[in-house]
């Protein structure tokens, strides 16, 4: 017997806007377990994970120290954030 189901997308929200969105629509920021943070451009690397909108002004213009901080539960230094935001505008400007 054969049944038309769909396959369960996992949603995954935005730590700028809120929105949820698929995977493939957002960047994944993760705090690897040997410190720092990055922008985790394959979506696997092992560590605490957050996710920003693809969308330019999200990303850039929404997007806060403190939460992100709060959600990866690390602190970032000013130059780690000033480092991640370049990074994210790269990854953006790419796709």
């Amino acid at each position: 017997m054969a049944t038309n189901r769909q396959r369960h997308v996992p949603l995954r929200t935005c730590v700028a806007c809120g929105k949820k969105t698929e995977k493939e629509g957002l960047v994944r920021l993760v705090a690897p377990p040997d410190g720092g943070v990055e922008v985790d451009v394959s979506g696997k690397s092992p560590g605490r994970g957050a996710y920003i909108c693809r969308e330019g002004a999200c990303a850039v213009d929404e997007l806060r120290k403190g939460r992100i901080d709060s959600t990866l539960r690390r602190s970032t230094t000013e130059q780690e954030w000033l480092v991640l935001r370049l990074s994210i505008q790269e990854v953006i400007a790419l796709r």
